[in-house]
This record gives structure tokens, sequence and C-alpha cells, in this order.
């Protein structure tokens, strides 16, 4: 069964760092791409960031600069290191799974995981 499981949230300052990590059970991430989205209260599911299989990456204008996605097939893990915190990225990040191209459209994303709270805050 094909599992993703986010980690690494938590309650930082601004300015601070986070990393996050998502994990994949149940198939390899040799071929997939990765993405990680997030959601506000009150505010749609956004697109953070995403990896293809060949270690392309994207990032939206919000986060270019501060966030660094990165993936370890051999781990299984794809990583969200996030820096300069500030308090409009506090949501739900959650990381998800698509077997064909990569991009930031949550429909073709195939699987998702249970989310992880960021919450940025003096």
């Amino acid at each position: 069964q094909l599992q993703l499981v986010e980690s690494g949230g938590g309650l930082v300052q601004p300015g601070g760092s986070l990393r996050l990590s998502c994990v994949v059970s149940g198939l390899s991430l040799d071929y997939s791409a990765i993405g990680w989205f997030r959601q506000a209260p009150g505010k749609e599911r956004e697109g953070v960031s995403c990896i293809s299989s060949t270690d392309n990456t994207y990032y939206t204008d919000s986060v270019n600069g501060r966030f660094t996605i990165s993936r370890d097939n051999a781990k299984n893990t794809v990583y969200l290191e996030m820096n300069s915190l500030k308090p409009e990225d506090t949501a739900v990040y959650y990381c998800a799974l698509r077997f064909f191209g990569w991009g930031l459209v949550l429909a073709d994303y195939d699987y998702w995981g249970q989310g992880t709270q960021v919450t940025v805050s003096s």
C-alpha cells in the first residue's frame, strides 16, 4: 500500500528554519515526482515546490530563495528545507506524489500525505 508520511513541522519564530520530511512507502521514488503543498486556515491549498524524477526543481515565487527541495531515493524520502520563515508561511504542509510529469497542479497528484503543521510566530 502506497503511503506518504510528513514530519518535521512545529512552532518556529520568524526568521527561523525547519526541515520537513516526506517518507514514501510502498513504491520506489526513482520514477516519481513529489510536490509540497500548503493550506492556511480559510485559504485554498497551494503549491510550494516540486521535484521531478530527474531532480528538476520548481518553487513558487513566495518561497523562491528561502526553501530548498531535495530527494534521497535510497531513503525514499523528499525534504523541504525552509529558511527565513515568515508568519505567512504558517499552514499545514502536505507532500504528494505523481506518476507522470511534474509541476504544481494539485489535480495531477495521485497520492497525498496527511500533512504536518508549521506555525511561524513570535
